[in-house]
């Protein structure tokens, strides 16, 4: 069972942190203090009592077995916790506490550091936003668009005549109240209408649909989005947070667009439903494009009218982008300019203002010390997308068509923004009867992508190049361009950077361990 490979699991993790240890990895002193709590929670007491015990009992007891089925199932898993769970995770519990008793952790939290720390900041923005932007270009960005944002929202807030003097988060505790809240089963019946509008609604913007379904689930956790198996056997999820007394209502719809359609799942299922590698649907992960294009969706809904008349939910829009313009400025504040937590606390407070029983602006900043660079994806992926569009819109004139750039765009899979910007550049070329350099034939709905591919992807070290081969074709309705192969520079990974990295991403998940486990208590 899985429970019993966690006691193999922990001391692979526990050889890493030692070995990050001996090279002058060490995750920041209050990472280490954060972490240290969740383990310390979830390798106390008795197996009986443990969330994961809980957990599957629930779930046993639901099965068509026997009671002795059942009691079996049970015991099995009692052991497995007692003799693979409670002791490793003791023992990293030790280990956190050595870092943190004996100041083995750095009191400072940026990336800036470490050895090489800034060289391995700007890889990270660069594997993650997929793009050659500097710190300092990404910061001064945030700043240009939290100054529009607020413009934007201060326009709506006179509309309402809300007072000029207010802080932005008294004035979204108005647009809270006035709003409205959802509690209960209107939780999720709330989401599941959004959705169902908003699927109605696709067919203004897009002509390609996947075939895969979403739902709603609810539970202790929630606002994040599962895909689809790739066998069509489990639709996707959208995992809904019920758990609290109530909701503002205002800010569902983005989350909601965001994550479903024409967000995440309209985006991931149809590049599931492509002929792709596996390695393409599982195993790159370009943040940029895939959160771009999510963020991209919640302007695309008010573009289209879905927040008419609704001016609480487009203030719920707004503050969703200001969170992800923000973060283009703490991110880097942190990990660039040396700033401290209490320095980026304040920054996200002063400029987002969300409730903390919405969103908690403190594990936000712990995110961008615990995973440098990969909140920034968000928004320079989503600038990128509307640049992208814009141009599309400015060349071809009266020739553009939304449906059919949305059918570019979303007709590769999730990609490297340069790579996005050849393919866009080549549909236009190709609209305006130029020679163009890619290749892709799509097909119309109801089906998505009958396609048959060559996708030849090379991989070299740093001073070679990634050479992609690519052409779609289909029977029915197809948009023609030639075929070239177009170079892609590779970064150049510094050596000791992928520990700082790998301890990065340990602490956050150790983090995000506590905050289930104490939800779940506290539940």
């Amino acid at each position: 069972s899985r429970l019993s490979q966690v006691d193999t699991q922990t001391e692979q993790l526990l050889e890493g942190l030692k070995l990050r240890e001996k090279a002058g990895i060490v995750p920041p002193r209050y990472m280490v203090e954060q972490a240290l709590g969740g383990v310390r929670q979830m390798a106390s007491g008795t197996a009986y009592f443990h969330p994961l015990y809980r957990t599957f009992e629930e779930k046993v007891r639901a099965l068509d077995l026997t009671s002795e089925e059942k009691e079996a199932l049970l015991k099995a898993c009692e052991q497995a916790i007692d003799e693979s769970v409670l002791p490793p995770l003791q023992k990293l519990g030790d280990y956190l506490e050595y870092l943190y008793l004996d100041s083995a952790a750095p009191s400072d939290i940026g990336a800036w550091q470490y050895t090489k720390g800034d060289e391995y900041y700007a890889y990270v923005l660069r594997y993650y936003t997929t793009t050659e932007l500097t710190p300092d270009e990404i910061h001064e960005t945030g700043l240009q668009e939290i100054e529009r944002i607020h413009a934007e929202m201060r326009q709506i807030f006179d509309e309402l005549g809300y007072p000029e003097d207010e802080s932005i988060s008294e004035l979204y505790a108005r647009v809270a109240r006035d709003g409205g809240y959802v509690s209960g089963d209107m939780v999720l019946r709330t989401y599941e209408t959004l959705i169902e509008d908003a699927e109605q609604n696709l067919d203004e913007a897009f002509d390609l649909f996947p075939r895969a379904e979403v739902v709603v689930i609810g539970g202790f956790v929630g606002g994040f989005y599962v895909p689809a198996s790739l066998d069509g056997s489990r639709p996707g999820a959208f995992y809904a947070d019920v758990s609290g007394a109530r909701l503002p209502r205002y800010g569902m719809p983005s989350l909601v667009y965001h994550e479903t359609v024409p967000g995440h799942h309209l985006q991931i299922a149809i590049a599931q439903e492509l002929d792709l590698t596996l390695f393409r649907n599982l195993v790159t992960d370009f943040t940029g494009y895939i959160e771009g294009w999510a963020l991209y969706a919640e302007q695309l809904a008010w573009e289209l009218g879905w927040y008419d008349n609704d001016p609480y939910g487009n203030l719920g829009r707004l503050q969703y982008e200001a969170l992800r313009a923000a973060r283009l400025v703490a991110d880097t504040g942190i990990n660039a300019k040396h700033w401290t937590y209490d320095e980026a606390l304040t920054y996200m407070r002063e400029n987002v203002g969300f409730d903390p029983s919405v969103l908690n602006l403190r594990y936000e900043v712990e995110r961008y010390i615990g995973w440098p660079g990969h909140a920034t994806a968000y928004k320079i992926g989503m600038m990128k997308i509307l640049e992208l569009r814009r141009k599309a819109m400015d060349e071809l004139g009266d020739q553009f068509d939304l449906k059919e750039f949305h059918r570019v765009i979303l007709g590769n899979g999730a990609v490297p923004l340069e790579i996005l910007e050849k393919i866009v550049q080549d549909y236009i070329d190709a609209k305006k009867g130029t020679d163009a350099s890619y290749s892709v034939t799509v097909q119309n709905p109801p089906s998505v992508f009958a396609s048959s591919s060559d996708d030849t992807v090379l991989y070299g070290d740093s001073e070679e190049s990634v050479e992609i081969d690519t052409s779609w074709s289909c029977s029915t309705t197809e948009t023609d361009y030639s075929t070239s192969q177009t170079p892609v520079p590779q970064p150049e990974t510094p050596a000791l950077f992928p520990m700082v990295g790998a301890i990065s991403i340990t602490a956050l998940i150790l983090v995000t361990v506590t905050l289930i486990y104490r939800k779940r208590v506290k539940k």
